[in-house]
Order: structure tokens, then sequence, then C-alpha cells
């Protein structure tokens, strides 16, 4: 099939391109490098675009004669998505639904959308279903669960096929350490971390460690950045024209805070500094999935531990201290 991939170079966009490729699909990287990083494209063929600009979008989708989208262009910083909303209004709803446009001027009728978990809210019940309601409690949250609503619009109007995929933390790296994470402003936990083992900082910040978990503090559901690409691409191999997917991806197990950092001690053989800071406002206990709905759609079962996820992730940032180091 012949896809275009939005947010291609950035962190899960890259992962998913490189598999998509590997599985004979014909993939064409459309991003315009805000975020994410050139070298992570490797040698797909790349066009620098923005969503916001619908005329490149339009001629990149035709001259590659585009069957489907795989969208992951977004800003994702939660923290900053509360301090600058019309950034992330504009940027995640205004670009989204330019996209859907374009691909209706170019007769593209599947889409597969990275969501997030980040749609439900404070948890009402755990592990989340994907019946559970949806009431995000950051504007970035609203942005999915915006433009998740408009592809079901979409769908019903328009015979749209869509796949919105909530994904809980992604982590981890290549296994062959091609690719990794690298952010600009890191406050994913596992890099964070592991920048301590490697003396890039003083410590790790705790937040908070009397929540009511086995070890006061918070508990999420990791999940190997691999195992979502293999999600996005099985989504994209079942969809069909009016097809509808919401679906979690995770691994139905949580670790803690605390259980993160003593897996990374023990991984990297390094002494890990951490400190206890207050509690972040709106951080809920626990959220975990459950993905046993993805599972059976499209028979897709997550492979990588919690020790595999962290030695992965090691790997590349031993090897790239830097990043991609642009």
């Amino acid at each position: 099939m012949r896809v275009l991939v939005t947010g291609g170079a950035g962190y899960v966009g890259s992962h998913a391109a490189k598999q998509l490729a590997a599985t004979g699909h014909d993939v064409l990287i459309v991003d315009n490098l805000a975020e994410g990083h050139r070298p992570a494209v490797g040698n797909l063929p790349f066009v620098s675009a923005s969503l916001l600009d619908p005329e490149r979008l339009i001629a990149a989708m035709n001259d590659h004669k585009t069957e489907a989208v795989m969208h992951f262009a977004a800003f994702a910083y939660v923290g900053v998505s509360v301090k600058d909303p019309a950034v992330y209004y504009h940027n995640n709803i205004v670009g989204s639904l330019t996209l859907l446009a374009a691909m209706r001027a170019a007769g593209v009728n599947r889409i597969v959308f990275s969501s997030s978990c980040a749609t439900y809210g404070n948890p009402q019940r755990i592990p989340l279903t994907e019946d559970h309601p949806q009431n995000p409690i950051s504007p970035y949250g609203f942005t999915k669960l915006v433009i998740e609503r408009a592809l079901a619009d979409y769908s019903h109007a328009y015979g749209l096929g869509y796949a919105a995929l909530r994904y809980f933390n992604a982590s981890g790296a290549a296994a062959d350490g091609t690719l990794g994470e690298d952010h600009d402003r890191e406050t994913h936990l596992i890099p964070l971390i592991l920048q301590v083992a490697l003396g890039q900082r003083e410590h790790v910040d705790i937040f908070g460690d009397d929540y009511p978990t086995p070890d006061g503090t918070c508990i999420r559901d990791y999940i190997h950045v691999d195992d979502l690409a293999t999600a996005h691409v099985a989504a994209l191999e079942k969809l069909q024209p009016g097809m509808e997917l919401k679906l979690n991806l995770g691994t139905g197990h949580g670790a803690s805070v605390q259980e993160v950092i003593d897996l990374c001690r023990e991984v990297t053989g390094r002494p890990i500094a951490a400190r206890t800071v207050g509690r972040r406002e709106g951080d809920p206990p626990q959220l975990v999935a459950d993905a046993s709905a993805a599972k059976r759609e499209l028979n897709w079962q997550p492979r990588y531990s919690m020790r595999e996820i962290v030695e992965s992730a090691w790997n590349w940032h031993r090897e790239h201290p830097h990043g991609y180091g642009e």
C-alpha cells in the first residue's frame, strides 16, 4: 500500500514508518521537523511540509499516489498545552482538519490516527477500556478527542475508514539501535532516568510518593515503541473505507515510578539519584490499559517486557548521548 506518514521524523512515527517499509509498503514521510529529526527518516522518501499547508499536502498525496495516511504529527507536551493552549488547538486541531481536507481532495479514504489515553482524563476504573468516559483534563488530550470525533463524523458522512489508536506510555528504542527517543524538552520518565545514569542530570524527580499504590508512586502502562508500530501497521492493513476502529494500545500491566527507577539501576549498573518532590496537578495514581480489543481486532500482541524496554532505551541513549546530534 502507498502510505503517507505525517510526523514520520518523530519518535513513534519514525518507528512506524520503518516497519511499514520493512513489511513492503511504499512510504512517504511528511514532517516540518518542528519536533522531529531528519536523521530518523533514514533513506525513506521525505517531504518537508506543514499540516497547515493544504496545497503541499495535496501535491504530496497526488505525486505519491497515496492510498492511506498514518497521522502522527502533533504537539504532545501536556504541560505546555496548559500554558499555551492556542498553539495546541491551532496545530493539532486545525492542522489535522487541514490534513483531512487534503485527503478528501486527493481521494484518500483511510487513516490511522495517533490518539492517546489522555482523552480519558482521570480514570474512573482500572484497567481502562475503550468505553470509559472520555473527559480529558488537558488541552492536549482535548485536541486528540476532537479529532477522534471528527474522524467519526467524516466516516459517517464521507465513508472515511479510520483507526484511532489510544496508546499509553510509549517507551524504548529500536532493537537495531537505529531509532530512539530524542526530545528537546524531555518529559518521559525512562529517558530522564537514563540521563542521570549518563551523568547528564544530577537526579530524577519523583512527583509524589503518597499515592494509593503499593510503593506510593504513580503506576503507568509502558509499551515498547516497536509494539506500537506493529499495531499501527496491523490497523492499516485491516482498514477498509467506512470502517471505524477505536482501540487502546498498552500491555495491561503497570509499573510504578519507583519500580522503573530500580529497574534502570539494575540494567545500567549505575547509581541513579532520585528525589521526591510534590505531586503534579492532574497525575492520576494509575493508568493501565485494557488492550484486549486491539489484540482481538488486530491479532496483535505486545512482545517486549519492561526489562527489554529499558534495555533497548539504555542501548540507544548510551550510543546516542546527544540524541540524533543534529
